[in-house]
Parts: C-alpha cells; sequence; structure tokens
C-alpha cells in the first residue's frame, strides 16, 4: 500500500527567501483554512504569469491555502507551443540517425550524471523545492548520453533549443530578482540536457515506449511549474515546486494497476506553509498517461488534488469570464452562465466546447466539490460554477465561490433572471469540421451482422463516432474531419464490404443542450421550425438518451446562422443587458 510507504517521502526543509531581508507571504496557516486548488492552462501560464501571481493567487492567500497546479506553457505562437515541440521532438527521435562511426561501431559517450538537489536523498523522488536556494537541481538521476564530438547533431536538437529558448525568454520577462532569475536559469538548461539526453537514448534503442513518450510529454509540465514557482517567489511569495511524476508507484507489469492509494496522511503531511507548484503530469498509469487520460490529464490531476485536500472549490483558470450560452465571437447575444450543472457542462464538452475533462468532473462532483472556471484577465469576475446542485443560488462572496472580498464583481445574471429562464435551454454549441458517413446495406432483408460490421470497422480504425442515426438498413454517422485522405479512403472501402457508402464533408453539429430540456415540450419542434425558417437544412438528427441534448448535422457553411437563429428562439436571450468579456470561448 502506498500509505505504508509515507516514511520513505522526505520533504526539503523550508530555507530563508533568496533575498534575507524581504519575507515572503505563505498559505494561511489557520486549522479552519479550506483549500483552494487553482489550475492555470497553457495559455495563462504562457501569456500571464506575472498576473496569476500579483493579481490572483496574491489576493487569495491570506483567506485560504492554495495550490497552484501547471500546464505546460504555450509559446509566442501555436506552433511553438511546449506540448506540440515536445511531440514533435519525440517523432524525431524515433528517426533514423548517423549514430554509428566510419567502422560501423557505435560512438555515444557518457559526460556526466544529472545531478541531485543537496538536500534530497535518494529515497526521495516525490517533492523537490526548486528552484529556490535550498535546491537548485532538478533532483533527477540519469546518465547524460550524447553524441560526441564531431557527430551530427540529432534534428531534435533543434527542437529542443525551440523549447529552452521560449522558457529562457519568459523568465527574463517575468523575473525581476537577478538570483532566482540565474536559478532559474540554471534549472532550464539541466532539464533540456536531460530531455536531449533521454532522447538520445530514444534514437539509440531506436524505440520511444508509451511509458517514454508520457516523460517526454510531461517535461512541460515540470519546466512551467519551475517558471512560476519562480515568479511566485519573485513577487514575494513563499512558493515550492512539487513534482508528482513519481506519485503513483508501478508494477513491472505496466497493465498492471498499482496497488493502494494516497491516504489523507500524504496530503497533510506533503503541504507545507509554502504555496506548492504542482506540475500537471502525474506518472504513470497502466496503458499509457497519454492512453488513457488524453492531453486533459492536467484537470484531472487538479481534481484529484482537490479530492484529496478536501477542498472547498477547484477552480480552472482560462482566458474566458467562464461558460457562455454561445461562442460570443459568433453570437454576439450569448451570456455568461453563473452556474451549471456536471451533465450539461459534459455535453458541451464533447459537442464542441472545452469546458472541462470529463474524468475531472467525475472525481470532484463525487465530493460535492464545486468546479469554478474564471478568466485570468479578469480575476474580479464571479466566472461559471459547475455545481451538482444547479438550482442553488449563486453569488460572489456566498462561501460557495470562495472569492475574496477584495476581488468581489459579478458578472453574470442576476438570480431573478435566472428563475425566469430556468425552464428553458442552457446553452447552445457547434462542432465544426464534421464528416457524415452514410451505409446503405446492400441486402433487401435483415442482415444480422451488417451494424456489428461496421462498428468493427470503425474500431479498427479508431473512429469515434460523434452522433449516430440507424434504422434496419441504413445508418448515418458524424465523425470528426481528422483522418489523412489516405486512411478515409481506406474506411470506406472497408465499409463499401457491408453496402453502398457516401460522404459529405465540411458539416457541423449543432447542439441545444440544457437540464430541463426533458420537461420542455416543443422544443424539438421550435429548434427544427427556426433552422428551416432560416433556410438551413438538417442532413441529420439525433437526441442523446440523457434526454438534455438535442443534437442535428448541417452543412458548415450555415454554422453562425445556425447558431444565432436557434439562440434566439430557444434561449430567448435579449440583446440587453450584463454581458461577459468576449473572447475565445470555451471552444
Amino acid at each position: 500500500m502506498l500509505g505504508s510507504k509515507l516514511d520513505l517521502i522526505t520533504l526539503p526543509s523550508s530555507s530563508p527567501p533568496t533575498n534575507s531581508t524581504t519575507t515572503l507571504r505563505q498559505n494561511n496557516t489557520d486549522p479552519e483554512a479550506k483549500w483552494i486548488v487553482q489550475k492555470y492552462g497553457g495559455t495563462s501560464v504562457g501569456k500571464f504569469p506575472v498576473n496569476i501571481a500579483r493579481d490572483i493567487v496574491s489576493n487569495y492567500i491570506g483567506q485560504h491555502k492554495i495550490t497552484v497546479v501547471c500546464s505546460a506553457r504555450s509559446g509566442s505562437a501555436k506552433a511553438l507551443g511546449t506540448t506540440n515541440l515536445l511531440l514533435k521532438a519525440a517523432s524525431e527521435a524515433r528517426q533514423r540517425h548517423k549514430l554509428f562511426n566510419g567502422s560501423g561501431t557505435m560512438t555515444p559517450s557518457i559526460n556526466g550524471i544529472f545531478r541531485r538537489s543537496s538536500e534530497t536523498s535518494p529515497n526521495s523522488p516525490i517533492r523537490r523545492s526548486s528552484p529556490s536556494p535550498s535546491s537548485p537541481s532538478t533532483g533527477a538521476l540519469t546518465p547524460l548520453i550524447t553524441p560526441q564530438t564531431g557527430q551530427s547533431q540529432p534534428e531534435f536538437n533543434v527542437t529542443v533549443d525551440l523549447i529552452r529558448s521560449e522558457h529562457m525568454n519568459a523568465a527574463k520577462a517575468s523575473v525581476k530578482n537577478p538570483e532566482i532569475l540565474q536559478e532559474l536559469e540554471d534549472e532550464i538548461d539541466r532539464d533540456c540536457d536531460w530531455l536531449r539526453s533521454f532522447l538520445f537514448a530514444a534514437q539509440v534503442i531506436n524505440e520511444i515506449s508509451p511509458r517514454s513518450r508520457d516523460n517526454i510529454i510531461g517535461f512541460g509540465e515540470r519546466l512551467a511549474c519551475k517558471l512560476m514557482t519562480a515568479v511566485l517567489r519573485d513577487q514575494g511569495i513563499d512558493a515550492e515546486y512539487v513534482s508528482l511524476e513519481d506519485i503513483i508507484p508501478v508494477s513491472e507489469d505496466n497493465d498492471t494497476a498499482p496497488e493502494g492509494s494516497l491516504n489523507q496522511a500524504f496530503y497533510d503531511g506533503g503541504c507545507t506553509p509554502r504555496v506548492p507548484v504542482v506540475t500537471g503530469f502525474f506518472g504513470h498509469v497502466p496503458g499509457s498517461l497519454l492512453r488513457q487520460v488524453g492531453r486533459g490529464y492536467t484537470d484531472l490531476l487538479s481534481a484529484l488534488l482537490a479530492v484529496g485536500l478536501e477542498a472547498s472549490e477547484l477552480q480552472i483558470w482560462k482566458e474566458v469570464d467562464g461558460i457562455f450560452t454561445a461562442d460570443p465571437r459568433k453570437v454576439p447575444t450569448a451570456r455568461l452562465i453563473p452556474i451549471i450543472s456536471p451533465d450539461e457542462a459534459a455535453e458541451l464538452t464533447y459537442y464542441g466546447s472545452e469546458v472541462v475533462h470529463p474524468f475531472t468532473m467525475e472525481q470532484v462532483i463525487r465530493q460535492k466539490i464545486p468546479i469554478r472556471i474564471k478568466n485570468v484577465e479578469n480575476p474580479l469576475g464571479g466566472g461559471t460554477v459547475i455545481h451538482p446542485d444547479p438550482d442553488i443560488e449563486v453569488s460572489p462572496d456566498d462561501g460557495l465561490c470562495e472569492v475574496p472580498v477584495a476581488m468581489s464583481q459579478d458578472l453574470s445574471p442576476s438570480n431573478d433572471e435566472l428563475r425566469r429562464n430556468k425552464r428553458l435551454p442552457t446553452a447552445v454549441t457547434i462542432k465544426e469540421r464534421i464528416v457524415v458517413l452514410n451505409v446503405n446495406s446492400n441486402r433487401k432483408s435483415v442482415s444480422h451482422g451488417f451494424l456489428a460490421g461496421i462498428f468493427g470497422t470503425l474500431d479498427r480504425f479508431g473512429v469515434v463516432v460523434d452522433l449516430i442515426s440507424t434504422s434496419e438498413v441504413h445508418v448515418s454517422m458524424a465523425i470528426e474531419d481528422n483522418l489523412s485522405r489516405t486512411t478515409m479512403d481506406r474506411l470506406v472501402e472497408e465499409l463499401k464490404k457491408s453496402g453502398t457508402v457516401s460522404v459529405h464533408r465540411e458539416m457541423a453539429i449543432l447542439s441545444l443542450v440544457g437540464q430541463q430540456m426533458r420537461n420542455l415540450v416543443g422544443i424539438s419542434g421550435r429548434m427544427f421550425t427556426s433552422l428551416g425558417q432560416g433556410n438551413v437544412n438538417i442532413e441529420m438528427i439525433s437526441q442523446g438518451a440523457s434526454e438534455i441534448n438535442i443534437s442535428c448535422v448541417i452543412e458548415g457553411r450555415d454554422a453562425v446562422k445556425a447558431l444565432n437563429l436557434i439562440h434566439q428562439s430557444c434561449l430567448q436571450i435579449k440583446p440587453e443587458g450584463p454581458r461577459g468579456r468576449v473572447g475565445p470561448w470555451l471552444f
């Protein structure tokens, strides 16, 4: 059991700040103070690290105990996002390189050992306080294997250089204290050396296993958290870098789940008055973290922390005020939704909006912990709360939202207005870049294996069906247009074994979502009548078993028009009234 191994986890002792004349602010030490877990996305960490430290964390630690979770930072351009660059480097490492000299023998050299923190013993893999004066190293123990001098450098070196330069530039722009900046720059250099060594070793053996890919992807979270730790300390907050990459013990059998679980003693012993900055990457899981969870694993980690710490709230900080009734970039009358149910949030996530990873909601909602989506650029806003009881009345200072008094400002509709709209749908969303596959059975009578053959083919190609409409001898399926042209052609050829196939590209899924829709008589008729009056052709109709979602497939060119038609006719929201800040919606 992991709980019995707690004696092996030793935490680095607190040390005085770099500037001994400055007293760093710490978390509230009142036993009654509640934890709040704040998760920051990659774009927020990339663009607003100083704002996060100065305007958000600084205002919360006086009343609460704060844990910060960071995703890998986004770069100055989309192509320079850390995760994208790491995936590119992993792909480059899989390509064969000239690793052999003229005699045909390999010529790698071992030029050192990755240094350990002076305060971290070999039996303490969990927590590393960095960058701070007490432990400036990464704490890893890995041979540095690199090509000898004179050999051509692998392609991934250029990619690693990009990652390094992006983080070095961010460090210089965000950290003013020269001592903290120097420690952070040294840390970035050491981490990038480790990454080069890891990629070179993978290239030598010509293999990147799922576990190795997880390690490479997790590198982005480590750099982001070290950057955020340095920024917090530079802003006068006593922060500590915490790596959870070894928190889950992995058995020799990669497909076997680890025994035991993290108990409360782990969380109680692992959190000091310092503000922990925790990596969103939490190590190896059976079958690979990327495969089992996907790139939303940082949301899941923050949820697990919230449950373990018995937090009063999980906050997801983005670059928008919360969840809107529609995309404000496409629907000018879109309104901020102050509170939404987990089922509604899940439907919106599935049909186009990036709300919260479904695993995240499952963990915290089970423990009655609300999730609040807030805006890094507008920390005064109340945001959107995902709560198991959507009928609860929310105000910015009622104890549920946990917004400090100095930060209490609400841009959401009033509770009176919410009661008036209680029985209306909650939001309308669109999912573009959809392909519709129609399959007609080539048999006139019932074909017992018709559906089984179709879904077996989709499974072999790894295709996920978003919407489906079936009859005895006909199937219509809406899937994302993310397959290459060659793969799509092969898929169609396989489906032709079951019947005639037609393909319709450049389609979109329009979804109307609402917890109360199951009790609304005539809402489907109103939706489709509005589309018909707007001359929007409907290719396919589907209603989920949960009865909180009605979806249809339309042509992609009609997406914006359809959004506005349904938003006006079904949600009945007037143009006037308070609005949230318009930015990229959760799409």
